[in-house]
């Protein structure tokens, strides 16, 4: 069970770091353009577009899952808090087992999309040729993070007998 639970937490770290490094990459792209503005009276081609398309759509779903593994996700406990703990498990579960489905049913659906985008190598419309098929892909990884951090922590709790 350990390797199981360590091998989804690798996962999304894997995954978090990915979207550390695609802000980064965003940071970089988006100070150079601000700088050759301003520097040059010039412009970097497309940087609306890679922002828009790639970086922050990779941001926000690529750290999806390692939030919900963290537990850092907003919630709204405040009756669930003065329950019994035994009520307070059982309402756990029913929250896993409704995010396990939750996140299934987006990763499942979002797989079908990129694949579809894939196969007509989806791009946007814009004044050069602009694809945005990969950041699809963003979708189902972040998704399939989520669904295997809501698994984990479920089995986390079963084993402690504990809400987390």
């Amino acid at each position: 069970m350990q390797i199981v639970l360590g091998a989804i937490r690798w996962l999304n770290i894997g995954t978090v770091t990915a979207a550390c490094l695609v802000m980064l990459l965003m940071m970089i792209h988006i100070t150079l353009d601000v700088g050759v503005r301003y520097f040059v009276n010039g412009q970097i081609v497309g940087t609306l577009e890679w922002v828009s398309f790639y970086y922050m759509v990779a941001l926000v779903f690529l750290a999806l899952g390692y939030v919900e593994y963290k537990n850092e996700n907003i919630r709204v406990d405040l009756f669930a808090q003065m329950m019994p703990k035994s009520v307070q498990l059982a309402l756990y579960i029913f929250a896993c087992l409704l995010g396990l489905i939750f996140f299934g049913m987006l990763f499942w659906q979002s797989l079908l999309d990129a694949t579809r985008a894939t196969l007509r190598a989806e791009e946007a419309m814009s004044n050069f040729r602009f694809y945005i098929w990969p950041a699809r892909w963003a979708l189902p990884i972040g998704f399939a993070g989520a669904l295997l951090a809501v698994l984990a922590n479920l089995l986390r709790a079963i084993i402690r007998r504990q809400a987390l």
